[in-house]
């Protein structure tokens, strides 16, 4: 019988990406001398996803001196270093590996910056594996992307599984589709309504975690 396999989104799942992005986007539009305006407007650029691209268009609009390798190279180190998996979590993706789960990350973005935020918050070395989107141009919620993940795992979707996010649409509709159970983290939002439900909603990663562990615990006892 193949391992338990589990896999979490990075952003907003793991770590606080919106804490630190405007962290970011206030450090970075006063470094470069730019007005409230336009640190509204650059928030609002790189809310959603960064990729080089798109500093290659916050370099022309705003006619910045410095090359778009070079604005998107600090981004990375910037976010990297802003960023943070918390205490607990990090001990909870550890307790998971010890009772027995392949733990993994499923992450969409560009390779660079999301390798760079799992290194920096401690999960890269916690992990049995991690597929980023931009690895082969498979996004979730493409069953593919899962598939890829579970791969990084040592397992296969078709052993079934859990998908721990907080996206509605990229995680949950995503890992349903994919064949995985769904645990939704729901950051005190209503569930969109006539949205097939998650299996479980929980307030943050940690709850994730005990649910998981509950989870195979009670697989244990009526298996042995």
């Amino acid at each position: 019988m193949q391992p338990p396999l589990v896999l979490f989104d990075l952003d907003n799942t793991l770590v606080d990406r919106r804490g630190a992005l405007a962290d970011w986007t206030a450090g970075f539009t006063a470094q470069h001398g730019l007005g409230d305006e336009d640190q509204a407007n650059v928030l609002d650029m790189v809310a959603e996803r960064a990729y080089p691209s798109t500093f290659d268009v916050i370099r022309t609009r705003y006619r910045l001196p410095i090359s778009t390798a070079e604005l998107w190279r600090a981004y990375c180190t910037d976010i990297a270093a802003l960023v943070s998996c918390q205490a607990e979590v990090l001990d909870g993706l550890d307790e998971l590996r010890a009772a027995g789960w392949r733990v993994g990350v499923a992450t969409n973005g560009a390779v660079d910056i999301q390798r760079a935020k799992l290194r920096a918050a401690g999960i890269a070395e916690r992990v049995d594996g991690v597929f980023v989107s931009g690895e082969a141009d498979a996004r979730k919620p493409q069953t593919r992307h899962f598939a890829l993940a579970a791969a990084r795992c040592g397992t296969e979707l078709g052993d079934g599984g859990w998908m721990v996010g907080d996206n509605p649409v990229n995680d949950i509709g995503g890992g349903r589709t994919a064949g995985l159970s769904t645990i939704w983290i729901g950051h005190d939002r209503s569930w969109p309504p006539n949205d097939p439900g998650p299996d479980h909603t929980v307030p943050h990663a940690r709850a994730a975690v005990d649910l998981l562990l509950l989870h195979s615990a009670g697989h244990t006892r009526t298996t042995t």
